[in-house]
């Protein structure tokens, strides 16, 4: 049974001011229930009236249904009479043929051997009809195979086009290769003797580090030798006669004697030194990419 649906308004704030009318207000009047039983009852009365319909066309049906099979069972019945008739008819022709069957004997072998042949035959005959749709449809895919070899070979210029590009580019590529590996080659030879490079940079690095700490030795010995010279020296310009009775006899003391300052030579040595690292460094080590 269908029911009505009711479609609800949406709410708004009137709909509020109606639910919770103030005091002085009277309230709306209400659906009544006598209202939806009128409506159930009018849905379950034309529900109803469509049964009753359905059941009248169903009962139509039943009846025509009735009548056709009287009339095939009366059409059997017809049928199994004949069928009798047919039957007594039969058996006497059957009958008649027995007895001509006796007298042709020799006749019914000769036509069963004739059958024999023509079964044979047909079926010979059944077999070429099959080869012969075989071979139109094979002649029919060769047709189409030359139609389309034909346009295969109005495509042969694009193609052997394709094919000497294709060639040419394998060309190339075999060129690149080739010359990848020679530059690979080359930079690993290079690699190579820039290692040996600097590993002898290395060595001679430190042997002028070597060299250079032999020097700053030298120095510092030179300068500790021409302090007490240059001590005499003073004094023997305050008392000329003390310096040289100081002095006489004094192997140390001789011609070529170095007249500068040894803190001069020091420093001469150290500014050399401090210049030279700049561009001598200590020994690195060499990483291989």
């Amino acid at each position: 049974m269908t029911r009505r649906k009711r479609r609800h308004a949406p709410y708004t704030t009137d709909d509020s001011r109606r639910r919770f009318p103030p005091p002085e207000a009277q309230p709306q009047p209400r659906i009544h229930q006598s209202d939806l039983i009128d409506d159930r009852e009018a849905a379950q009365q034309r529900e109803i009236e469509k049964l009753l319909q359905e059941n009248r066309s169903l009962a139509g049906a039943h009846v025509s249904l009735n009548q056709e099979l009287s009339a095939v069972q009366h059409e059997l019945r017809l049928l199994s009479s004949t069928a009798a008739t047919v039957k007594t008819e039969r058996d006497a022709e059957v009958r008649e043929v027995y007895d001509e069957a006796r007298k042709k004997e020799s006749d019914v072998r000769i036509l069963d051997e004739l059958r024999v042949e023509l079964a044979r035959i047909r079926s010979d005959i059944q077999n070429l009809v099959d080869d012969r749709k075989e071979l139109t449809a094979k002649l029919q895919n060769m047709e189409k195979d030359l139609v389309k070899v034909g346009s295969e070979l109005q495509q042969f210029p694009l193609i052997k086009a394709e094919i000497e590009s294709m060639h040419k580019e394998v060309q190339r590529g075999r060129a690149a290769i080739d010359y990848e590996k020679k530059m690979h080659t080359s930079n690993l030879e290079y690699s190579q003797a820039m290692e040996k490079h600097k590993i002898t940079l290395a060595s001679e690095i430190e042997k002028l580090h070597a060299e250079l700490a032999n020097a700053e030795k030298r120095a510092r010995a030179a300068a500790a030798a021409a302090a007490p010279s240059n001590l005499n020296r003073q004094i023997s310009a305050a008392t000329p006669n003390f310096t040289y009775s100081a002095n006489y006899g004094n192997p140390e003391t001789g011609y070529g004697e170095n007249l500068y300052p040894a803190p001069y030579a020091v420093h001469q040595v150290q500014v050399s030194a401090d210049a030279n690292t700049q561009y001598v460094g200590g020994a690195m080590p060499y990483v291989r990419h």
